[in-house]
């Protein structure tokens, strides 16, 4: 229910919201900008694997073990971490 509910129209919405920001302040044209984009679509690639993952964990299939998923858990934060340092300092 929470993919549905609430993770899933979140997602939309940030892109929707996100693509209207950037071409409202011509980010097009701004290097790192591209990164950024670049870092955005990985995160929402992750997502769809996420949610993928949670319909096999339903199913009662485990092919990841429990060290490969905590790994893997601290992609999201990292990335959203190193988006907002682009956002905020804009270095390129």
């Amino acid at each position: 229910k929470l993919l549905k509910i609430i993770l899933n129209p979140s997602l939309v919405l940030v892109w929707l919201f996100g693509l209207m920001l950037a071409f409202n302040i011509g980010a097009w044209q701004m290097g790192w900008f591209h990164l950024k984009f670049l870092l955005v679509i990985g995160l929402s690639g992750y997502h769809g694997w996420i949610s993928g993952y949670a319909k096999k964990l339903a199913r009662g299939e485990r092919p990841l073990t429990g060290k490969k998923l905590r790994i893997i858990n601290e992609m999201p934060g990292i990335l959203a971490a190193v988006v907002v340092i682009l956002a905020v300092v804009k270095p390129l």
